[in-house]
């Protein structure tokens, strides 16, 4: 695991959507894992400039998105097909085609996870994952206790997720209880893996990633096994990291 410190959260957006832009530069058919929510945003608009100056060129890539509300229409406001489609497909010019993201609204969701599951193998699997620290140290909706063993699944948010989430639905009874999740091996299958983490309140979170033991009561502690995780950080995300331990990650 390699820890990249960057003064804000500007800074890691920046960052983050140089290594993604780069990624695609090398290999333009690369298969991206995209995430939702407030702490990619940022890398999503500088991705748009990116673009915008003709700096990259998206037009071989697919991508594949780690989750979905259960029971939300695409076309709902807060749907993460909605998010994806005014942050991202729309902005970078994405044909339908090139895009996939879990069908929250399937009449039959465990067959939704086995077609989700199966249209991730046939590409080749992904080559670069995007991805978000919760609190609790969930990845994807992958909450604590979720076997790393897991694949595409269907899951119970839990009270503070969904609390998180609620900012953005008008109260929190508007929140769905459950999601479709890609499962903590579907992530780590990936190629490489680049985790956001930005602000104070994920300093408890990135402190127990980077000075804790792998645990699945903490799941996004897996990914101190993977061989190649990138975790770009701000200021105040990384206020009681020790030096000792930034040098560790850093060097």
């Amino acid at each position: 695991m390699k820890l990249i410190p960057v003064t804000d959260r500007e800074a890691l957006s920046i960052r983050a959507a140089e290594m993604v832009a780069e990624k695609v530069q090398e290999q333009p058919d690369s298969v991206l894992g995209l995430a939702t929510g407030g702490t990619p945003e940022g890398t999503y608009q500088q991705l748009k400039k990116i673009y915008d100056h003709g700096e990259a060129d998206f037009s071989r890539i697919t991508t594949f998105n780690l989750d979905e509300y259960a029971g939300m229409p695409k076309d709902h406001p807060q749907s993460y097909h909605t998010y994806m489609q005014h942050k991202v497909f729309q902005p970078l010019q994405l044909k339908p085609e090139q895009v996939h993201l879990p069908d929250g609204s399937a009449a039959d969701l465990e067959q939704e996870c086995t077609r989700y599951e199966k249209r991730i193998a046939e590409t080749g699997g992904i080559d670069m994952q995007l991805l978000g620290l919760g609190e609790n140290g969930h990845i994807g909706f992958n909450e604590p206790g979720t076997s790393f063993s897991s694949r595409t699944h269907v899951v119970q948010l839990k009270p503070s997720t969904r609390e998180a989430n609620a900012r953005y639905f008008d109260s929190i009874e508007e929140v769905p209880q459950q999601a479709v999740t890609m499962g903590i091996e579907t992530i780590t299958d990936s190629r490489a893996i680049l985790l956001l983490v930005f602000g104070r309140r994920k300093k408890e979170a990135l402190l127990r990633l980077l000075e804790g033991e792998v645990d699945e009561g903490f799941p996004a502690s897996v990914l101190k096994k993977h061989s190649n995780v990138t975790v770009i950080a701000d200021e105040e995300a990384l206020t009681d990291v020790s030096a000792e331990v930034m040098r560790h990650f850093t060097g």
